[in-house]
């Protein structure tokens, strides 16, 4: 018999945006009955495929260097040369990444009619990016339909993540040295990728900044959650650069049971599974959190979260708060809308 073909996805997007590209794959990957390769852009994608079903390799360029100074060049360029006529999904939006990607795809031998490009597929009203891949994953390029591929799934694909029990066990541990295992952990992620440089607290920053909520209005929503839930542990989740504004947050909290902690990506999945809920601004962390089922409030600033609200598994809880059109900063959402989104979601998590 001849081999499955197996489809290449290809996209240079942000976590949040590969998190996105999890129900692309698991949906690529039952049509075809077999598992997709991915090409990304950026440190974080083989966190993001690790141990999935539907993905069996995945490889990142740097996302700011030539593609000959990688050593990903050769590895995926013999992919593609070993790909033949299996099917690539171009899932990539931006013109400047997809210039790049149309110069690799020559570069690979790849015969366009193999190809597909989301860009090419029309766009519909209010319709969510997740609805947009599945749509997306619907299409067969026309040089490798045939009959072995599954023209219906009736299944809903969503954004998903997987965790090890090495990770699990690692997550114990680490929070019984800290006194916090049993404990209710409400996860705060309160910065985005533009917070990730030491002037971000500036106000010339802060006021170009549609996703920065002032520190009073975090102190007070800690304040808040404390009362709620007295024994819960406040966890100020983010990346090493963001540990003085989140230590910062801390400090002026006054609270003993706020606590900061930078893990790695495989570490915050792990992490997430044991959650009791998260409150995040819009970004990357917030998508793997629901991915992984956690309930969690969403603060939007310019973007709309008709579009890119996060999604995980069928039953998990997301609230979105703000963005487009009613809003355009998260500094405009109070802290009473904030708390109480949360404490709805929590109390519906709880009795689940």
């Amino acid at each position: 018999m001849a081999a499955r073909p197996r489809p290449t996805v290809i996209r240079f997007g942000r976590f949040g945006d590969m998190v996105m590209q999890t129900a692309l794959t698991a949906a690529l990957s039952h049509r075809y009955r077999s598992p997709c390769q991915v090409i990304g852009a950026g440190p974080w994608n083989h966190d993001v495929f690790q141990a999935l079903p539907d993905v069996d390799n995945d490889w990142s360029f740097p996302r700011h260097l030539p593609f000959a100074l990688s050593l990903t060049w050769p590895r995926v360029i013999a992919a593609l040369h070993r790909s033949r006529r299996a099917p690539i999904y171009v899932s990539e939006t931006h013109d400047r990444q997809l210039a790049r990607i149309r110069r690799l795809l020559k570069s690979g031998g790849v015969d366009r009619s193999r190809c597909l490009f989301i860009t090419d597929l029309p766009t519909r009203d209010h319709e969510h990016c997740v609805d947009r891949l599945l749509r997306f994953a619907e299409q067969v390029p026309p040089s490798v339909a045939d009959g072995s591929i599954d023209t219906a799934t009736g299944q809903r694909w969503a954004p998903h993540l997987a965790v090890l029990d090495a990770e699990r066990a690692t997550r114990d541990q680490w929070l019984r040295a800290r006194g916090w295992y049993g404990a209710d952990l409400v996860l705060i992620q309160a910065g985005n990728f533009r917070s990730m440089s030491g002037n971000h607290a500036t106000p010339e920053r802060m006021g170009a900044d549609d996703k920065a909520w002032p520190a009073k209005n975090w102190q007070t929503l800690f304040r808040m959650i404390h009362a709620h839930l007295p024994r819960a542990r406040i966890v100020l989740c983010g990346a090493t650069s963001e540990v003085p504004m989140l230590t910062g947050l801390k400090l002026e909290a006054g609270l003993e049971c706020v606590v900061v902690a930078d893990p790695p990506l495989r570490a915050l999945f792990a992490l997430c599974e044991s959650a009791h809920s998260m409150i995040s601004v819009d970004t990357g962390p917030a998508h793997a959190a629901a991915a992984l089922g956690v309930p969690l409030v969403v603060m939007y600033g310019a973007e709309s979260p008709a579009y890119w609200l996060p999604r995980g598994p069928a039953g998990t809880d997301v609230v979105g708060l703000g963005g487009a059109p009613g809003s355009t900063r998260v500094d405009q959402l109070e802290i009473s809308a904030v708390f109480a989104a949360w404490r709805s979601l929590s109390s519906r998590s709880r009795s689940a």
